[in-house]
Order: structure tokens, then sequence, then C-alpha cells
């Protein structure tokens, strides 16, 4: 009988899926960095005024 092997889809599958997380997650990331910054930057405005 012979022995299960994992097949080069489901690897390639998994690695897209990783691949694809890392780069959300550093897009997330660079957005959240954005977001704080253009935040102070109107929070800055507001109490200038």
């Amino acid at each position: 009988m012979k022995t299960y092997q994992k097949p080069a889809t489901s690897k390639l599958v998994a690695r897209f899926d990783n691949d694809l997380k890392n780069l959300l997650m550093a897009d997330l990331k660079a957005f959240k960095e954005r977001s704080q910054f253009t935040t102070r930057n109107n929070q800055a405005t507001q109490q200038a005024a």
C-alpha cells in the first residue's frame, strides 16, 4: 500500500494563503500607522483653531 503524500497543489495553496496573510497584515499595519498620523494631524489642527 502506498503512503499518502501531500499533493503539490495543497502546498501551493498553503504557501499562497501564508503569503496573502502576511501581505494583508503588512497593509493593515501601514494603514493603522497612516490613520494614527492623520488623526493626530486633525486633532492638532482643531486645537490650533
